[in-house]
């Protein structure tokens, strides 16, 4: 089988890295088309062997690009094309059955009550990609939640399948050395407790909450922000503002491995500082503080975040055997509470951290195993379960 794999861009994200993780783990010959941003993760596909094409689309609508894609399916011969994200979808699925392929999956990895892929949600956003659904054969949702949203949106129940997001557990396993080696890193303090938090940076994912969090409790306490996006700035300086600038680290954008070995990166900053935190005249390598290795200098993950189709973050937290303070994460939610012991749902108020973050700090460290959650979520399962709805798209093309 021959596949095709559109993606509305390939920068640092959840839904971009699943897909290389994905990619790496299918039975299939797969290319991949990105319409904008190549970004790192395009870099990393390459590394790996997998032809990404950059459509070079401009805009949302960009009266070349549906030509284009069409052309470039059509050339490529697929058997099946799979899309991922909004734009990717709507435009993904019209190429493929101009192209004359009916074999079409899309998977919808980020479908919010009220948002999708971090927008607000609008009747028209809503039309569209249901009249694009149609033209593809399944619709998958990454959690239960996920489907039940799609299902509230007007797409038919049997064309919905869950295939969960998938993580690699074994690159998350906590080792105690590479902790030792990213806080020095780092140059967090020995006595340092470091609460997590991991995803873009947009109102959305309510950081502000954890920086504010953060002033209420004590000197010893520190917090690592790993991701970039539109708000850093913005939560640099609520950062400043409440007197907590040198115990904030962001690290920008980092991926779950490295795309080439000991290629040179930026050191991570802190708010108040554009330079090292370490202290290091080379700098870290991409090795050296990828997510893997980021998650095991930290003590805690907390997840701000009120309104989450999956909650990727917080499996790899669990995965790295961190304990895990959450506001919305289906990913948990969806399974027995003995899946995940180490999981609690709070609030999500400022306050409600605070008391959280406390009553954590307070229990000092437990074992760092990676619970049955963890594995329940593993990649290759999520590639199994996804080649079994391939087989049924090709095999229902076939006998229509």
């Amino acid at each position: 089988m021959k596949a095709l794999h559109v993606i509305t861009g390939l920068g640092v994200g959840g839904a971009e890295q699943q897909l290389r993780l994905l990619v790496r783990n299918l039975p299939v010959d797969c290319d991949v088309v990105t319409l904008t941003n190549p970004g790192p993760v395009a870099e990393g596909l390459t590394a790996d062997g997998v032809r990404v094409t950059h459509l070079g689309m401009r805009g949302n609508r960009d009266p070349v690009a549906l030509p284009r894609l069409v052309r470039l399916i059509r050339g490529g011969r697929y058997d099946l094309v799979h899309t991922h994200l909004y734009r990717a979808c709507v435009y993904g699925r019209v190429a493929a059955r101009l192209a004359g392929v009916r074999a079409v999956v899309a998977t919808e990895h980020s479908l919010g009550d009220s948002q999708v892929e971090g927008r607000r949600l609008t009747p028209g956003v809503r039309a569209l990609y249901l009249a694009s659904e149609r033209l593809g054969r399944a619709t998958v949702a990454v959690s239960p939640t996920v489907a039940e949203r799609l299902r509230r949106w007007g797409v038919p129940g049997p064309r919905i399948e869950v295939v969960p997001n998938g993580i690699d557990v074994a690159r998350f396993r906590f080792d105690p050395a590479r902790r030792e080696r990213t806080r020095r890193r780092l140059g967090l303090p020995q006595d340092a407790y470091v609460v997590g938090a991991v995803g873009r940076l947009t109102a959305g994912k309510r950081f502000e909450v954890l920086v504010r969090a953060l002033a209420e409790l004590p000197d010893t306490v520190w917090m690592l922000l790993v991701g970039g996006g539109p708000e850093e700035n913005v939560l640099r300086r609520v950062a400043q503002r409440v007197g907590v600038a040198d115990r904030v680290l962001f690290t920008g954008e980092r991926p779950n491995e490295p795309n080439r070995p000991n290629a040179p990166t930026q050191p991570a900053t802190s708010s108040g500082s554009t330079g090292s935190t370490t202290g290091s005249t080379t700098g870290p390598t991409s090795t050296d503080l990828d997510l893997p290795a980021l998650t095991s200098a930290m003590d805690i993950l907390a997840s701000p975040s009120a309104e989450e189709a999956f909650g990727l973050a917080v499996v790899e937290a669990l995965a790295a055997g961190l304990p895990v303070l959450y506001v919305s994460c289906p990913a948990v939610d969806d399974l027995p509470q003995a899946a995940a012991p180490a999981a609690r749902r709070v609030q999500g108020g400022v306050d409600s951290f605070v008391r959280a973050l406390r009553q954590a700090h307070a229990q000092g460290p437990g074992p760092r195993s990676a619970p049955d959650a963890a594995h329940h979520y593993s990649i290759a399962r999520s590639a199994d379960r996804l080649m079994d709805i391939y087989t049924a798209a090709t095999l229902g093309v076939s006998s229509a």
